[in-house]
């Protein structure tokens, strides 16, 4: 991929589909069984800048009009993943992931996995809990899917652990290319000092959707975001060769993901890495610096013992 090729309106030929307006005016416009992945994290009626509160009722039926576009567009091995979090009135929450899950299994999808997104930071609640974590709902068309494990794989936490009794007895005990990432992921959400942060308040980080990304596609398959917001989702996929579609209503989210995909383009796009762990404050010391995204060329990873005033303030997570 020597320079991204970007258009407005539904184009099979180009890398990114990026639609500057409502998702349904998009949708319909996109072939039936044409994407591989759906994935998204849709507004959650709480008022945010780039949605109108409604009633929860005509927000779900909205969210349905939506999923079932997506089921339309979605290829029979292909899933859907939903992240959501909760409804909030007044004081109150309602987690959107009940009330989302009868719509997808009403129009036949299956669930795979209600996966836990656990984050450390976020607004303080007074009157209960803190929330600290969101789902991402796995769905799939059908009984037969793409699911990559390999791809995804995380390192053992006893790599050299082996069998001490019966036919296997010396062997390793777990596989040597990793093990299954389980369905709760601890990943910093995009806060003040996150190095991908913009001025989008509730910013996916692209590890999270790579993760989903390289389970879920292969190399040049489409995956579709009707709320792409700034391109993260465009960003997680591009890097491995997938093609991708979105949509965004506000026309500054737009521009920014033109941004992103122009400085990745450039390599100098930098994001936070999936092998580096959450920070720990009792070994500041240890830690991978950000991730060099440059399109058509494997990712750049810095030094590990670089020097640390190469980096700005705004790239010291957490």
């Amino acid at each position: 991929m020597d320079k991204v090729k970007i258009a407005t309106e539904f184009d099979r030929t180009a890398d990114i589909i990026l639609y500057e307006g409502d998702c349904l005016d998009l949708l319909p416009l996109i072939p039936d069984n044409f994407v591989k992945l759906v994935v998204t994290s849709p507004p959650y009626n709480l008022g945010k800048p780039y949605e109108s509160r409604l009633d929860l009722n005509e927000y779900l039926a909205q969210q349905r009009k939506v999923i079932e576009e997506c089921v339309r567009v979605l290829n029979d091995r292909g899933s859907i993943c939903w992240q959501v979090g909760n409804y909030v009135n007044n004081s109150e929450i309602i987690p959107l992931d009940i009330v989302v899950y009868p719509i997808c299994a009403s129009l036949g999808l299956h669930l795979r996995n209600r996966i836990v997104w656990h984050f450390g930071h976020g607004l303080h609640a007074s009157k209960r809990f803190s929330g600290r974590y969101e789902v991402i709902l796995w769905f799939t068309k059908g009984s037969e899917y793409t699911f990559n494990l390999d791809a995804v794989r995380v390192p053992q936490k006893y790599p050299k652990k082996k069998y001490f009794k019966g036919p296997k007895k010396g062997e390793l005990s777990g596989n040597p290319l990793g093990k299954n990432p389980g369905d709760v992921w601890e990943i910093p959400n995009v806060k003040a000092n996150h190095v991908e942060k913009t001025i989008h308040p509730c910013q996916f980080p692209v590890e999270l959707i790579e993760r989903l990304v390289l389970a879920m596609t292969d190399e040049g398959d489409w995956v579709l975001d009707p709320f792409i917001g700034v391109g993260t989702t465009a960003i997680a996929a591009l890097m491995h060769g997938r093609k991708v579609i979105g949509a965004e209503i506000v026309p500054e989210y737009v521009e920014i993901a033109k941004e992103r995909m122009h400085l990745a383009e450039k390599g100098a796009l930098r994001i936070r890495p999936m092998a580096r762990s959450v920070y720990d404050p009792d070994m500041p010391d240890i830690s991978i610096p950000p991730q060099v995204v440059h399109l058509g060329l494997a990712p750049v990873q810095p030094q590990l013992f670089e020097q640390r005033a190469q980096y700005t303030a705004q790239e010291q997570e957490e």
